[in-house]
C-alpha cells in the first residue's frame, strides 16, 4: 500500500478493505469520514460511488452483495446520516445480506455527555444495534486492524447480516502502527459430510417428496447440487421468494414461488417428505405459517437456530448446503430411487394451473409478464421494489433461470428498488438489469436516478403509474368503504427522466410496451418506460393471495 508515514486509523481501515479485495464502496461523504475518504482515493483501487442519500448508499451496496456474492460496503455521516441508514440497514438485515456499514461518530470524549456536539445522536450505537446484525464504536485507535477484521468477519460468517462499525471523527486521523495480523493456520480442511443412514431411508421411501429451496442455496453456491438432488429423487420443487434462481425455474419439476396458493397447500397435505434447504419461511409465504407441512421434515441449514423456528423439524442437517447435497447426491445415485411418473404429471399440472390461474386474475399483465420473460437476456438481473404488480405477479410469473439474478425488498420498505437496481448494475455491469417500480415508492428515492447517470449504470426502469398508494386504496376501501392519504400527485415522469439523462417513454398498451422495452434494450442507455394503469388498469380483488398477505399486516 502506498502512503507516507505517519500511519492512521483511516489508512489501516482502508487496508483491510483492499486485503479483503472490497472494489465497490458506496457512501456519503462528511466532516465525520474525510479522513476515510481521502485514505480511499490516495490508495486508488477502490472505487467510490457517491448516492444522493445514505438510505440509497445502503441500498446500492445491499444489492451490490446480493448481486455478486462479495461482501457491500457503504460510508456514511455520523448521526443524523447514520439514522438515515436505519431503515435500508432494516432491509439488509431482513436479507441477510453480508454487509459492512462504516460510520462516523462523536469525538470520543463527547459520546454520551448530551453537549449536543454537531451531528450526535442520543445512542448512537444502540441505532445501529437494533438495525445490525452486530453494532460497535471502535474504543482505542490502536486495535483498529483487529476490529474491522472482526466487523468483516461478522459481516461474513453464517448467517450472514449487515454489521455497523462507528469510528470516533477524532480517531480517523490519529497516528497508530502500521501492523499487521495474520492467521497462522491458514490451511481450509475439507471434511467429509457424514448424512445419517434414516436420513437417506426416508428420502429413498418418500413417494411424493417436496423440496423447498431458499437463500441458503444461492449463497453457498449449490445450485448444480440441487440440480442434481431433484433429478434423483423427482420431487416438486418450491422456490422462496429469496430463493429464486436456486434451480432454473423452467424446470418442470419446479413450481416456483407459489407456495401460499390452494394448489400447492393441497400437494403440501398429501406429501409425504419435505426437504427444506436454506429459507426462512417468511410470514407472506406460508400464510402466516398455516400451510400443512409433512411430520417427515429434513430441514438442511448452516445455522442451528434455524430449526424449529417456524416448522417443526424431523432431522435437522447443519452446515453448507452445497456440502450436504453433494454428500446426499454421492450417497442416493447409487441408490435405488423409482420415482412415481404419475406424481411427476402431478407436479407438471400444478406447475401449470398455478401459472394460469394468476394470468387469469391479471388480464392483460398475464401478457406483459410473458414479454418481459421472452425479451429479457436469461441472465437479466430483476429488481423488484414493493409495488402490486411486482408482488403479485412479478415475483411468481417471471421466472428466474441464474442465482444472483433475482433481487427483492425482503422487509417490505417501499422505494428502496431504486437504488438496489444501481447496486447491482455497477456490480454486475455486463448483465442488464431491469427494475420493477410503483410510483409512490419510486418517489423516495429518486434522486438516485442521477446517480445511475453518474455512474455510468444503465438500468432499465418501469414504472407502473396508478396515481398513488394502491394496494393501500384497495384495502381501505375494502375495510372502511372510503380512503385517505393513498392519493398522490406526480410530476410529469417522462420530463423528469428526461431531465436526468434517462430516454423514457408512457406506453398505454400491452403492444406498446413490447416496444418500448425492446427499444430500452437496444439503446442500452438509462431508460424508463412508464405504464399508465388507468389506460391499462389490473383487477386488485382478484389477488386474492396478495391482498391477503398485506391485510394480515395492517
Amino acid at each position: 500500500m502506498n502512503h507516507q508515514t505517519p500511519f492512521t486509523v483511516s489508512e489501516a481501515i482502508v487496508k483491510e478493505l483492499v486485503r479483503y479485495e472490497v472494489e465497490v464502496v458506496y457512501g456519503i461523504v462528511s466532516i465525520h469520514n474525510m479522513p476515510i475518504y481521502d485514505a480511499i482515493l490516495r490508495v486508488g483501487n477502490i472505487r467510490l460511488i457517491t448516492a444522493r442519500g445514505e438510505s440509497g448508499a445502503v441500498n446500492m451496496a445491499d444489492a451490490y452483495a446480493r448481486a455478486t456474492g462479495k461482501l457491500g460496503v457503504v460510508i456514511t455521516s455520523t448521526g443524523a446520516g447514520a439514522g438515515n441508514a436505519a431503515g435500508s440497514l432494516t432491509e439488509t438485515w431482513n436479507s441477510g445480506t453480508p454487509l459492512l456499514h462504516i460510520t462516523g461518530e462523536a469525538d470520543s470524549y463527547y459520546i454520551g455527555t448530551d453537549q449536543r456536539y454537531i451531528h450526535e445522536a442520543k445512542d448512537q450505537l444502540k441505532m445501529m444495534d437494533g438495525v445490525s446484525k452486530q453494532a460497535y464504536v471502535l474504543k482505542r485507535p490502536k486495535q483498529i486492524t483487529p476490529f474491522i477484521q472482526q466487523a468483516m468477519n461478522e459481516a461474513l460468517a453464517i448467517p450472514t447480516g449487515p454489521v455497523t462499525v462507528s469510528i470516533p471523527t477524532n480517531f480517523q486521523n490519529e497516528i497508530i502502527p502500521d501492523n499487521q495480523l495474520v492467521k497462522a493456520n491458514t490451511t481450509k480442511v475439507e471434511m467429509d459430510v457424514e448424512i445419517p443412514a434414516d436420513v437417506i431411508k426416508k428420502i429413498q421411501e418418500a413417494n411424493r417428496p417436496v423440496i423447498w429451496a431458499g437463500k441458503g442455496v444461492i449463497a453457498s453456491g449449490a445450485s448444480d447440487e440441487l440440480k442434481t438432488f431433484v433429478d434423483l429423487i423427482q420431487p416438486a420443487v418450491i422456490t422462496s421468494e429469496a430463493g429464486k434462481g436456486s434451480i432454473p425455474e423452467n424446470h418442470p419439476l419446479c413450481i416456483g414461488n407459489f407456495a401460499a396458493t390452494p394448489q400447492v397447500e393441497a400437494l403440501l397435505k398429501t406429501s409425504d417428505l419435505l426437504i427444506s434447504i436454506g429459507t426462512r419461511f417468511r410470514g407472506e409465504e406460508t400464510n402466516d405459517w398455516t400451510l400443512p407441512i409433512p411430520n417427515n421434515h429434513i430441514n438442511i441449514d448452516a445455522a442451528s437456530h434455524a430449526f424449529n423456528r417456524n416448522f417443526d423439524t424431523f432431522y435437522g442437517l447443519v452446515g453448507d448446503a452445497g456440502s450436504i447435497l453433494k454428500a446426499l447426491n454421492n450417497t442416493l445415485i447409487d441408490q435405488s430411487i423409482s420415482p412415481d411418473p404419475a406424481y411427476v404429471d402431478e407436479i407438471e399440472s400444478i406447475r401449470q394451473d398455478v401459472r394460469n390461474h394468476l394470468r387469469r386474475a391479471i388480464g392483460s399483465y398475464g401478457d406483459i409478464a410473458d414479454i418481459m420473460r421472452e425479451r429479457m437476456p436469461v441472465d437479466t438481473i430483476l429488481v423488484r421494489d414493493v409495488t402490486i404488480p411486482a408482488y403479485t405477479w412479478g415475483n411468481k410469473l417471471i421466472d428466474i433461470y441464474e442465482p444472483e439474478t433475482s433481487i427483492h425488498a425482503t422487509g417490505g420498505g417501499i422505494g428502496q428498488g431504486l437504488p438496489m437496481a444501481i447496486g447491482a448494475k455497477i456490480g454486475q455491469k455486463k448483465k442488464p438489469v431491469v427494475l420493477m417500480a410503483g410510483d409512490g415508492g419510486f418517489m423516495v428515492n429518486v434522486g438516485e436516478m442521477m446517480t445511475a447517470v453518474q455512474e455510468d449504470a444503465p438500468i432499465t426502469i418501469l414504472l407502473f403509474d396508478d396515481g398513488g398508494y394502491g394496494i393501500l386504496r384497495y384495502l381501505q376501501e375494502a375495510a372502511y368503504g372510503r380512503r385517505t392519504s393513498v392519493d398522490l400527485q406526480n410530476p410529469d415522469f417522462i420530463m423528469m427522466a428526461r431531465s436526468m439523462g434517462f430516454e423514457a417513454e408512457k406506453v398505454v398498451s400491452v403492444d406498446g410496451f413490447k416496444k418500448g422495452l425492446e427499444e430500452a434494450f437496444v439503446s442500452q442507455k438509462p431508460s424508463m418506460i412508464v405504464i399508465d394503469m388507468q389506460a391499462l388498469p389490473m383487477a386488485y380483488e382478484e389477488s386474492e393471495a396478495y391482498i391477503q398477505s398485506f391485510r394480515s399486516k395492517s
